[in-house]
């Protein structure tokens, strides 16, 4: 539902309201037709004053949109090069990394060759 028909829709019920109650209630004429100039120049004001505020909110609305399309390509793009920037400052580290696990998983596959030739030797032995 759009903004506008909801506003419209309220702004009537409030009125229809209004005027349901101005004119079931026991008055005289004099009474009554005062009673209408007045809640008829208040909902003027408030009227005007809604109207004002509604289009504030679209100007707020314009303008957030303008710098959402502005602001977020510019940050996805700062975003894009920092992760870039951490890849390329971390990838020597991790490729020394891994050349450090592969130095360490030799080492071992060389100390467990050497405890299975260290106990087959003993065994020979007796």
């Amino acid at each position: 539902m759009k903004a506008s028909t909801f506003f419209i829709g309220l702004v009537t019920g409030v009125v229809a309201g209004s005027a349901a109650a101005l004119f079931s209630t026991p008055q005289s004429g004099s009474n009554l037709r005062s009673n209408v100039k007045t809640a008829s120049s208040d909902w003027k004001e408030k009227l005007s004053e809604v109207k004002f505020q509604i289009s504030d909110l679209k100007q707020s609305i314009a303008r957030l949109t303008k710098e959402a399309k502005t602001e977020v390509p510019q940050t996805i793009d700062e975003l894009k090069q920092s992760v870039q920037k951490w890849q390329n400052q971390t990838g020597p580290i991790q490729e020394n990394l891994q050349n450090e696990i592969s130095s360490i998983q030799m080492a071992m596959e060389e100390l467990e060759k050497s405890i299975a030739n260290h106990q087959k030797t003993p065994s020979q032995t007796n």
